[in-house]
């Protein structure tokens, strides 16, 4: 796939991996829809970008809708979608999981992922084509002790993405899950890894999922692992 002039939609898109993926599609000259809940670090990055920012909580249906709303009101159409926008909290045992903020990451990594496929699906049922790409994690199946809440809420979103691709084969929509390993950015909620020396810049791993998109047959689970 030519990536020149295609929309693309990114939530989570203000820093870290959506950040980095953003910049990466715009040197390929694609246009940007980005989608962050930062008011000031989504401006900045789409201001740098010439992109087009939409305020976005993916835990809220209508904010998701609004998203996919204002990317087809300003450029008709949406040929990629990824869904980047996650969070994860603290490792603990399972009995000490903070039930609320559980509750929370659920509707991020969970719902949030369901909305902005499902918003993609409709406008690209309607174009007959599409790309939608799910950032999912490796460490969900890992069933590493003290992060069973992220687990399950990846394992989650894993599950629903192999629904989504068989629903949406026939109707000539490609559903892309990436699993990457280790990045480093702010996403360890103060608990750095003892490997961290060892994880991978958030451009590499955008470089790597951007290239799949461009080959003539993208790989339809694509694993991305740290050093």
């Amino acid at each position: 796939m030519t990536l020149q002039n295609k929309v693309v939609v990114i939530t989570g898109a203000s820093k870290g991996l959506g950040k980095a993926l953003a910049q990466d599609f715009a040197s390929r000259k694609s246009k940007l829809v980005l989608a962050a809940r930062s008011k000031t670090e989504l401006e900045e990055v789409c201001k740098e970008l010439g992109a087009l920012p939409v305020l976005t909580d993916v835990a809220q249906e209508e904010d998701v809708v609004n998203l996919a709303a204002k990317a087809v009101k300003k450029f008709g159409k949406i040929d990629i979608w990824i869904n980047n926008a996650g969070v994860r909290i603290k490792r603990t045992p399972i009995e000490e999981v903070d039930i609320k903020k559980f509750h929370e990451m659920v509707e991020i990594n969970l719902f949030g992922t369901f909305y902005g496929s499902r918003e993609a699906l409709k406008q690209m049922r309607k174009q007959k084509a599409g790309t939608i790409v799910n950032i999912l994690s490796t460490s969900a199946s890992e069933g590493k002790p003290t992060a069973s809440a992220y687990g399950a809420s990846k394992m989650a979103a894993i599950g629903f993405t192999k629904f989504l691709r068989n629903e949406a084969r026939d109707a000539g929509i490609k559903v892309i899950s990436i699993f990457p390993g280790g990045l480093k950015t702010n996403f360890h909620q103060g608990q750095v890894p003892k490997d961290y020396d060892r994880f991978m810049p958030a451009a590499r791993v955008a470089e790597k999922i951007v290239s799949n998109l461009e080959v003539p047959e993208p790989q339809e689970e694509l694993t991305i692992l740290k050093v």
